[in-house]
């Protein structure tokens, strides 16, 4: 079995009081582009970060390629890190960030970056901060995946992108992961986004792990359920109930069927929209003000 690009065992991180991510526990296998979905303050940012090596958690493991994150050069040579905003530096030219993206980076692919610069049309004489914001994005992703990583981690690199640059951006990081062969998170409120790219999922909320695993399958394993008023109370084990819906007459239930056997009742498929705010509504029911337009 190969090692998992992401392993965490109840990892926790708190600031002061607030916890930004409770007791998370994953294993993402490697060669996924993972979806890593949530509202803004769920702990999708914290998580990356912890990821990256750029803070340390409060409790819990965390190991990214088997190794703790940014344990050395070698370490920090395998993973690329894209942060919000697509940062690039404003007063450099592009061939300026090629540069220094070579001397940073012992790994570094001149002739990929060069190449993937002449495909987008960017002018190496350009400074960045002239450029698009589509082209801004299009600049981070070369320069993060000419580190030839095994490892490119995305947070919300897109959010802020109309929607012909993002599905630019879209299509070229499904470029590199052909061509690269690398491993891929990326963090997003747009589940569109992360259903036309990503075979692994991850829903946070509520600082929380909702649920996660290979898209198909979680989409296959979640079912809607409808039956009179009390048929549905019993279910077998392994069927884990994640919202449920009642009248005087009828009871709707969307759940989890982890027992790998069908359900001998009526029963609707959900897609991952559905599935994926099912679960958001889930966790803001539990605790509501973590689902608010804050920060992460």
């Amino acid at each position: 079995m190969s090692t998992p690009v992401l392993h965490t065992d109840t990892l926790t991180k708190r600031y002061g009081r607030h916890t930004a991510l409770t007791e998370a526990t994953l294993d993402i296998p490697a060669g996924r582009i993972v979806g890593l979905v949530g509202p803004n303050g769920a702990g999708k940012s914290t998580l990356l970060a912890l990821a990256a090596g750029l803070i340390q958690p409060t409790s819990g493991h965390i190991d990214v390629l088997g190794r703790t994150p940014a344990a050395d050069s070698a370490q920090l040579a395998d993973v690329g890190f894209v942060a919000q905003d697509t940062p690039v530096y404003a007063t450099l030219t592009v061939a300026d960030h090629l540069k220094l993206g070579e001397r940073l980076n012992p790994t570094w692919d001149h002739t990929f970056a060069r190449t993937r610069i002449e495909q987008i049309g960017l002018d190496p004489a350009k400074r960045a901060g002239r450029l698009s914001g589509g082209q801004k994005a299009q600049l981070a992703l070369t320069i993060a995946a000419a580190k030839r990583p095994r490892l490119l981690i995305f947070d919300e690199p897109v959010a802020a992108l109309d929607p012909l640059a993002r599905r630019a951006f879209l299509q070229n990081l499904m470029a590199f992961v052909a061509e690269l062969d690398i491993s891929v998170i990326l963090s997003s409120h747009l589940i569109g986004d992360v259903e036309r790219v990503c075979d692994h999922l991850v829903v946070l909320a509520a600082s929380r792990v909702q649920v996660a695993g290979d898209i198909d399958d979680l989409t296959a394993d979640h079912h809607r359920l409808v039956g009179p008023r009390g048929s549905l109370d019993t279910l077998p084990e392994g069927v884990h109930v994640i919202s449920a819906d009642h009248t005087d007459r009828q009871t709707t239930l969307i759940v989890h069927n982890t027992t790998g056997q069908p359900l001998d009742t009526t029963t609707g498929t959900i897609d991952l929209e559905d599935m994926v705010l099912t679960y958001l509504h889930r966790a803001e029911g539990l605790t509501a003000p973590t689902l608010q337009e804050t920060s992460a």
